[in-house]
């Protein structure tokens, strides 16, 4: 199923999407008790939106190889994990704001997972047990922030910079997917998941031996070869064709006051 969020005049809607028909539900995604209403939408008269507001964000950082002789022998023993905190999401066909005093960010097309169900010390054999679904997520950076000590906070944190969308697919083989990004229509990026250096179920599992997941946490899987800088005017297309594209476009922050 294809679950998503949007609006129609000034109301927010949860639905179900097939093809151009979004089905309107009510209820808890994550539970047993949600139901249709009845009421229909076309996606063209609907402002789609993040497909969920997120409990926390965590994202892996540098987890790509370009080619699968190039993954290592041995897996880190403590992952670079951080967070983005959940005021930076935004949903499709929004503006990604430039942060003042810079020109440049990154782009960094990414397979997110959704956490489903409360998780806590979960074996990597269970892990599927406890992920709802996945949707294409967008960590944006702007490096020039990284701290010299190398914390990476406030180069993730702006707002704006955590594009998730269009939908949460719960019917996905995350092995048999590639990663995409096309910048003003020109391909960037373009990786097989299995290029990844700790799987999702490693990560995952890792993950609820640290911290207690809740449902709703998005975890970015990380980004494979070819993030690069973009500028104001610019648009990137972030695709899983199974799931979806998440379009947005640049803004420079002193435009986006004046518009």
């Amino acid at each position: 199923m294809k679950f998503t969020r949007f609006t129609k005049g000034s109301s927010v809607y949860t639905g179900v999407m097939s093809e151009n028909t979004i089905q309107e539900i009510n209820g808890d995604i994550f539970g047993d008790n949600w139901e249709y209403t009845g009421q229909k939408f076309s996606v063209t008269d609907v402002k789609l939106l993040a497909p969920i507001k997120p409990n926390q964000i965590i994202g892996i950082g540098a987890n790509y190889v370009s080619k699968l002789e190039d993954r290592p022998s041995e897996l880190p023993e403590i992952p670079v994990f951080f967070f983005k905190p959940i005021s930076s999401v935004i949903g499709p066909e929004e503006d990604i704001i430039i942060p003042e005093g810079i020109e440049k960010v990154k782009f960094e097309s990414e397979l997110a997972i959704v956490i489903g169900k409360e998780a806590k010390n979960v074996p990597e054999s269970e892990v599927w047990d406890y992920v709802f679904g996945y949707t294409v997520g967008n960590d944006v950076t702007a490096p020039q922030f990284f701290h010299q000590d190398g914390h990476w906070t406030i180069g993730k944190s702006f707002d704006t910079f955590t594009p998730l969308g269009p939908v949460i697919e719960t019917e996905l083989d995350p092995f048999a997917v590639k990663v995409e990004a096309r910048l003003n229509g020109v391909e960037k990026q373009n990786s097989a998941t299995e290029l990844m250096i700790i799987p999702i179920r490693r990560m995952v599992s890792y993950l609820t031996k640290v911290m207690t997941l809740k449902p709703g946490d998005v975890i970015l899987t990380g980004s494979p070869v070819g993030a690069d800088f973009v500028g104001a005017g610019d648009t990137i297309e972030c695709i899983i064709k199974e799931i979806g594209t998440l379009r947005n476009s640049f803004v420079l922050a002193k435009e986006q006051v004046k518009s």
